[in-house]
């Protein structure tokens, strides 16, 4: 099963530079040979919806961010004229947020109508879900700011759009429960994220994926303790684990019922046949960082399959 890139769902919320979205009729076209072709070959394939929250720049959007609280991201964002300081978001209103509840039912309605199998709900690294949901970022005073049922909110509002849109055998949730994501980190992250996965074990979401960076992380270094195990007790549908795990890795934490699969981002890149190399133990291939955001083949589709 193939989880696609993160895809938009507006243009207020797809603050990175030729990152695809899923609002209009053009791009449900455009997505249709992409869910066909992976069809074809017998695979499953599920779109990641995204709302980028304050992680985006004007330049890219020809708005100002918006977030749950009016804060700015650490850094620089990537815009059409290279890399530019980050912008202070405005926090979003409650009108605000019945417009996105809508636009996610848009995006979800357009992902099946494109021929996905699914969706996923991108609440992780640090993107607007992630930024309601824990308290660097959530200074809000109102129902969807304080305590942490509070926070829940969005999520919880979000993916009971989406399962009214789509079913709920078709809609999954991802989450990051631990450790600093682009500036966004909680204090106490087993009093949110806990509580999240069980609302969203009782809304019955298809699987769950977690996020969770180490203390040696290749992205994200944490001394924040790994949630899983306490979202396994309250979370029963499959649990998809994800970051830095290598083949080995993998297989344990299958084997001893810690998760029920392994995700894997970065190995595809350079590995275009990653799950024959990962089923007969063959070399893994690196990546090339430096040309992970062209926008033709190069970094994308010329790295050569195994060769015996």
């Amino acid at each position: 099963m193939i989880i696609s890139e993160a895809t938009g769902i507006s243009r207020e919320g797809l603050g990175w530079p030729y990152a695809p979205g899923l609002w209009s009729k053009e791009q449900v076209e455009a997505w249709k040979p992409v869910t066909q072709a992976v069809h074809d070959k017998g695979g499953k394939i599920i779109v990641q919806l995204w709302h980028m929250g304050r992680m985006v720049h004007s330049n890219v959007t020809g708005q100002q961010p918006v977030s749950s609280s009016p804060t700015t991201a650490p850094g620089q964002m990537h815009t059409y004229d290279g890399k530019q300081d980050a912008e202070q978001a405005r926090a979003l209103t409650k009108d605000d947020i019945t417009r996105i509840l809508g636009e996610y039912e848009v995006a979800a309605r357009n992902a099946i109508e494109a021929g996905f199998d699914g969706v996923q709900i991108h609440a992780a690294n640090g993107y607007l879900i992630d930024e309601f949901l824990r308290d660097s970022t959530n200074h809000r005073d109102d129902e969807y700011g304080g305590s942490p049922e509070n926070r829940i909110r969005l999520l919880r509002e979000v993916t009971e759009r989406v399962i009214a849109t789509i079913g709920v055998e078709r809609t999954s949730v991802r989450l990051s429960p631990n450790g600093d994501t682009q500036g966004c980190i909680d204090s106490a992250p087993e009093t949110v994220f806990v509580p999240a996965a069980k609302l969203l074990n009782d809304l019955g979401v298809s699987f769950l994926e977690l996020r969770e960076p180490g203390p040696n992380g290749t992205f994200g270094k944490t001394d924040q303790p790994k949630l899983h195990a306490e979202i396994r007790k309250v979370f029963k549908n499959p649990l998809v684990l994800n970051q830095d795990y290598t083949r080995e890795e993998a297989l344990e934490t299958v084997a001893d019922g810690t998760a029920d699969a392994i995700s894997f981002g970065r190995k595809f890149i350079a590995n275009p046949d990653l799950p024959r190399r990962l089923e007969e133990n063959l070399p893994i291939e690196k990546d090339d960082i430096k040309i992970w955001y062209s926008r033709g083949a190069e970094g994308y589709t010329d790295y050569p399959a195994y060769s015996d």
